[in-house]
């Protein structure tokens, strides 16, 4: 069967072979385990797979923080830029991707030549039209150059794919992280405005036993100074809350919707602060970081592949049909028919060291992006453990924070009274109120604190991952 130039030439390209070395994963370098204790596997892979099942919306319960996260997923700058880079990665992988393709044009020409003769006596006017359809200088990929090149850009293409999650997972995270910062921005001004209040009204009580002369000028001197920390404090209290605030509209993109849900305590906050963290080859599957580490690695590898085939011969192939005829009406009825066949076929000889150079920085690229996927498992490896050693003591914390501010209550107020009944100094009553300030003021921050450990842990699992909404 005789073959027409076209079929040899889509053959050919069908035909063409990889020389992209084999690529095996890296061996995970981080334990089988997050802890000493033995997990049995079947159970942690059920574990995980709930974890990696928890979306934003079932781990953060507040419904003011719902909606804040909302407006950032809508509005957040850098999430767009993410989005962006997706379409430019997939423009580029398509662009490649046509090249594995020939490509068709068609043309049509018309020309118009005088000539003269007889030392330009008599004079002629030669009229020509053409129509063609062909193939221009396609490559035939006999050694896999051009797939090599199309499956880079894939594996880019895929790892903007999961860089774009990473970027949301981050986002949603900053966002709840901002929010609960400025929720104890908040409870501490109020605590502040409160216990500057009590201490005021501690120096008015001074001052009245300074009037029945139950009392020094020390002791007014004592609360006065006390009073003017308080009211320091306060100025700070306020400016920490506003940058909390500004922090959180630039995490959102805007100002915050003004019809937002009422706020929710930190010590009544919905938060899931235990997350199931199964075993950690599950990470390869969950975390979108380890993901865009991979398909580095993948293009990486296929970028090996297309300096290997630089140092073999290139065929091009240019195919074109078509007709001539001294008119364009008579172009498609017996017009004379045309055809060319150009098959060309380069081999690189000297190159002054370049094509070796390629490969060689070709290699070195790969063993980077090797370090980079290991980098990228160690660091998840070491969050999630960090996550879980937090999970594992906060709840005592608090706990034991808890009794500490209602012993330092307490003695507040016995104190007070004390110090009315003139038992105590006023520097006894000093020490008690500003213990139990501290004391509740490490409260609000622990809480805090808590669920920050539980945000950073279900970022380090990859949460989210079954929720798009």
């Amino acid at each position: 069967m005789r073959l027409s130039p076209l079929s040899l030439s889509l053959l050919l390209a069908l035909g063409g072979c990889s020389l992209a070395p084999a690529l095996p994963k890296p061996a995970l370098p981080v334990p089988d385990t997050y802890g000493t204790a033995p997990v049995d596997e079947a159970t942690a892979k059920s574990a995980t797979a709930s974890a990696a099942a928890i979306g934003w919306r079932r781990m953060f319960g507040d419904p003011r923080l719902q909606r804040l996260i909302e407006v950032a997923l809508e509005h957040n700058r850098d999430l767009r830029l993410a989005v962006l880079n997706v379409s430019q990665m997939q423009a580029q992988y398509d662009i490649q991707r046509s090249y594995r393709v020939p490509g068709v044009d068609a043309g049509l020409e018309g020309s118009r030549q005088r000539s003269s003769s007889d030392g330009g006596n008599s004079t002629a006017i030669q009229e020509t039209r053409s129509a063609s359809l062909g193939i221009s200088a396609f490559e035939v990929d006999l050694f896999g150059r051009v797939s090599s090149l199309s499956e880079a850009a894939f594996a880019r293409y895929l790892t903007s794919e999961h860089g774009l999650r990473a970027a949301r997972l981050s986002l949603i995270g900053a966002v709840a992280e901002a929010y609960f910062a400025e929720r104890l921005a908040d409870e501490q001004l109020r605590l502040t405005e409160l216990t500057l209040a009590d201490w005021r009204q501690s120096l008015d009580l001074a001052r009245k036993l300074k009037l029945a002369q139950q009392s020094s000028g020390l002791d007014i001197a004592q609360a006065e100074g006390q009073v003017a920390t308080a009211e320091a404090d306060l100025e700070s209290r306020q400016r920490a809350l506003a940058q909390a605030r500004n922090g959180l509209a630039l995490l959102l993109g805007t100002e915050p919707p003004a019809d937002l849900p009422p706020p929710t305590p930190l010590a009544q906050q919905p938060v899931l602060t235990q997350l199931p963290p199964g075993l950690p080859s599950d990470l390869l599957a969950h975390r979108p970081d380890i993901q865009q580490a991979e398909q580095a690695l993948i293009a990486a590898n296929a970028d090996i592949g297309a300096a290997r085939a630089a140092f073999f011969p290139r065929l091009l192939l240019t195919l074109s049909v078509g007709a001539i005829s001294p008119s364009f009406g008579s172009l498609f009825a017996g017009a004379h028919q045309t055809w060319a066949f150009t098959p060309q076929i380069s081999q690189p000889i000297f190159q002054g060291g370049r094509l070796r150079a390629e490969l060689r920085l070709a290699e070195l690229r790969r063993s980077a992006a090797v370090v980079e996927y290991e980098k990228a498992i160690q660091t998840a490896f070491r969050e999630v453990r960090d996550g879980l050693a937090g999970s594992a003591t906060f709840g005592r914390q608090i706990q034991a924070q808890e009794r500490a501010v209602a012993s330092a209550e307490r003695r507040r107020e016995l104190s007070t009274l004390r110090y009315r009944a003139g038992l105590d100094s006023r520097l006894e009553l000093l020490d008690a109120q500003r213990q139990a300030y501290a004391s509740q003021l490490g409260l609000l921050e622990l809480r805090r604190d808590d669920i920050r450990n539980a945000i950073g842990l279900y970022k380090a699992l990859g949460g989210g991952r079954l929720e798009q909404g």
